[in-house]
């Protein structure tokens, strides 16, 4: 008598289950939507784009945007908090650049070119958004982000402290860090980059590095 085979279970694979194919197309599509209606939300604002248009951007269906998010209020949302996120993560590889032997006053100039280049530097369309369009979410909404920016901003506050400590910074720390913050973040409405076209010499428009320098001037007191 020949006995049936044995049936062997498959072996559980450790961890997570591997995302399928159109798991992992899914996320990079809410990605694409998140990037596009930054873009449109900054170029045109939050009431005068329609979801129709972004999802036209990315080659979607009109209605496919519903599929991530549940109205345009969360999409908005989602730039936000995707903008913070990259900014964050910015900011962490600026400070880690930073040695040991620096000054307080070169970790705050690391700080400001970061903001700088998250506010005007390449793929700078979700922070204006946030700037922008504060008031578009809801009030739960705006606690979210809120809570967000407050733990970027901690990372400057020990070495605001330090300054203030040393007589450079002269302005209380919890002042300071607000109009410092609100100084940069408002040149998203006046700056603008040197031109490729012109010569360094003739070229009037400040660089980013300029803006810090500049924006150290402003803030802080030579160490004495």
């Amino acid at each position: 008598m020949i006995s049936s085979p044995t049936h062997v279970a498959p072996k559980r694979t450790r961890g997570r289950p591997r995302k399928t194919e159109g798991e992992r197309d899914d996320g990079n599509r809410r990605q694409a939507l998140i990037a596009a209606a930054a873009q449109l939300f900054h170029r045109k604002g939050y009431d005068a784009t329609s979801t129709r248009e972004i999802a036209a951007q990315v080659g979607m269906q009109p209605g496919s945007p519903f599929y991530h998010f549940g109205n345009k209020q969360d999409l908005l949302l989602a730039v936000m908090v995707e903008g913070m996120r990259q900014a964050a993560v910015r900011q962490n590889a600026a400070i880690a650049t930073l040695s040991a032997q620096k000054t307080d006053r070169d970790r705050l100039r690391v700080l400001i070119r970061n903001q700088f280049d998250v506010l005007l530097g390449p793929d700078s369309d979700f922070i204006p958004v946030m700037l922008y369009e504060w008031r578009s979410l809801s009030a739960e909404q705006r606690q979210t982000i809120t809570q967000i920016k407050d733990d970027y901003e901690a990372v400057w506050i020990p070495v605001l402290q330090a300054l203030h400590d040393s007589g450079q910074l002269q302005a209380p720390v919890g002042l300071a860090r607000l109009m410092i913050f609100g100084a940069l973040n408002w040149s998203v409405q006046w700056y603008q980059p040197p031109s490729p076209k012109t010569s360094a010499k003739k070229n009037q428009r400040a660089t980013l590095d300029d803006l810090t320098e500049a924006a150290l001037a402003l803030f802080l007191r030579d160490p004495a």
